[in-house]
């Protein structure tokens, strides 16, 4: 019978003496450290953690709304915290003036609509008369733009009534003022290009300055931001009246 030769092994990380003497004479390697797994720490359960002021910072708009009809949310203190932020939000949001439309003025009413408006406030004055359509032209995009750069105040007067014997032949005008300093004018329709959209006469009006401002920002857009936005808009209509034009011709 041949020889048969049993190997013992004890538990892992284990060494026996003679293993050890013979690894100080450097006939066996280093011994391997003794695994050890990391100790166990258990998630944070969501409805432990405290609803305090932090709790609420860290949730989105839309979850706190939810949270208003969440039942099981009957702590006072956490609700007194979440009232007050809401109530704070609600302060902000009404900090911000909004306006929506082209607003009609009188001379009498520049001095307070246009120089003396909110700080930090663009306002875009529109001089023009009655019966004349390039006035009328340029004022359907601005109509536009207000809607959409709620913001930004957009007014219009009646050119001699803004600034006494001011030439028809220089109509429509556009003024373009913030903190009470004129910043830029544009005189004529082609000075919005030659289609004059909505999106052409924003792009020009931010030529150099974000003068267009939709409340998204707390701190206001960036120009770079605003032209953006403005062509991202061009670009959307651009393929909605294709979608129109390829339903309507499939018909």
């Amino acid at each position: 019978m041949g020889d048969y030769h049993f190997v013992y092994k004890d538990v892992e990380g284990t060494s026996t003496q003679w293993d050890d003497i013979q690894r100080k004479l450097g006939n066996l390697p280093p011994k391997a450290p003794v695994f050890k797994p990391d100790p166990f720490t258990p998630g944070e359960d969501e409805s432990s953690k405290s609803k305090d002021k932090d709790w609420i910072d860290e949730k989105t708009q839309d979850e706190l709304d939810d949270l208003e009809d969440d039942p099981d949310l009957n702590d006072d203190r956490f609700l007194q915290e979440y009232r007050m932020k809401r109530m704070a939000e609600m302060r902000e949001v009404a900090k911000i003036v909004r306006f929506g439309s082209v607003i009609p003025i009188s001379g009498s009413d520049f001095v307070r609509e246009v120089s003396q408006a909110p700080e930090d406030i663009w306002v875009v004055v529109l001089l023009y008369k009655d019966g004349y359509s390039d006035c009328q032209i340029l004022l359907q995009s601005l109509e536009e733009l207000a809607t959409k750069y709620t913001v930004t105040k957009f007014v219009k007067i009646i050119s001699t009534d803004c600034i006494p014997n001011y030439p028809d032949c220089n109509l429509p005008t556009v003024l373009v003022y913030h903190n009470g300093a004129l910043k830029s004018n544009y005189v004529g329709l082609h000075s919005f290009g030659r289609s004059c959209t909505p999106e052409g006469v924003a792009l020009t009006l931010c030529q150099s300055d974000p003068v267009l401002n939709d409340g998204r920002s707390k701190q206001g857009q960036s120009r770079e931001a605003v032209l953006d936005g403005v062509r991202k808009s061009f670009l959307d209509k651009v393929v909605a009246q294709h979608e129109d034009d390829d339903g309507s011709s499939s018909d």
